[in-house]
């Protein structure tokens, strides 16, 4: 089946988009950003571009490790950050949203903000005459065919990661395919292509992704994939099947989000 979405990329910051009175109907502007890794030093840096979102976006997602080390210190710095933004707001945790354990405490605060969190489940938000639907893991390693990894070595914590990338995959497609959209969104923390890493060393990549998670993104229909993780990656990816991947960490990006542009398909 071809591809008619098309996604591109609007201007870093969206500075030179059009104001949202002004836009056609049918297409969507979607902020991303990953890896924020918020602390106390941080406090305040990113606010005042996000409070510009409404002139620039239509919505922001969020793709993991928000917090630096999972702390509840460190939540609320970030919930200063998100509270009472102009667009809705979707994120998935990161694994260092997980360091203390406290992730399911993170997207309680986040819920109470307003946030919605997703954690293999999806969302239809209504945008510009559109329904976009984004759905969301946090995704885990596994590697990839040229890539492998190795499940079955090392820590505890490296084999429960290789476990969770191809379970997180199965309940990401399973998210996906429950939308009633126009849109869809794949939100992940970890990457499902090898394109996004480059820069990182080579013998890490089966530690960032894994295969499973394109698969997922192929099969469940969506028409970009977001995620962070991979800081010393590329921004610009492709699954195998063709979909855009996009690697919003912060340290890629160096900007408090980028933008992406989404057209609804023309009818057939």
């Amino acid at each position: 089946m071809t591809r008619r979405t098309v996604v591109w990329l609007a201007d870093g910051m969206g500075r030179a988009g059009t104001n949202r009175g002004e836009r056609d109907p049918g297409r969507v502007r979607v902020a991303a950003v990953g890896d924020l890794h918020l602390r106390e030093s941080l406090r305040g840096r990113f606010r005042p571009a996000l409070l510009e979102l409404g002139e620039r976006a239509d919505v922001l997602l969020l793709a993991g490790d928000l917090t630096n080390g999972g702390t509840l210190r460190d939540t609320e710095v970030l919930c200063a950050e998100l509270d009472e933004l102009p667009v809705p707001v979707v994120a998935v945790l990161g694994n260092h949203d997980h360091d203390r354990r406290l992730g399911f405490r993170i997207a309680v605060r986040l819920t109470e903000i307003g946030v919605h969190v997703l954690d293999g489940t999806a969302i239809a938000l209504p945008v510009n005459g559109v329904r976009l639907g984004v759905a969301g893991v946090m995704g885990g390693s596994g590697g990839f065919p040229s890539h492998p990894g190795t499940p079955d070595e090392g820590s505890v914590e490296h084999r429960a990661l290789h476990r969770r990338g191809p379970a997180d995959a199965a309940r990401l497609r399973a998210a996906l395919e429950s939308l009633d959209c126009d849109l869809r969104v794949a939100l992940m923390h970890f990457s499902p292509v090898v394109d996004t890493l480059v820069g990182e060393a080579p013998k890490i990549f089966p530690g960032l992704g894994c295969s499973e998670l394109a698969d997922a993104v192929e099969a469940g229909g969506a028409d970009l994939a977001i995620h962070g993780h991979a800081h010393g990656g590329t921004e610009f990816g492709r699954t195998p099947g063709g979909v855009a991947v996009r690697n919003v960490s912060y340290p890629v990006i160096r900007a408090a989000y980028r933008i992406y542009e989404l057209t609804r398909p023309r009818e057939a």
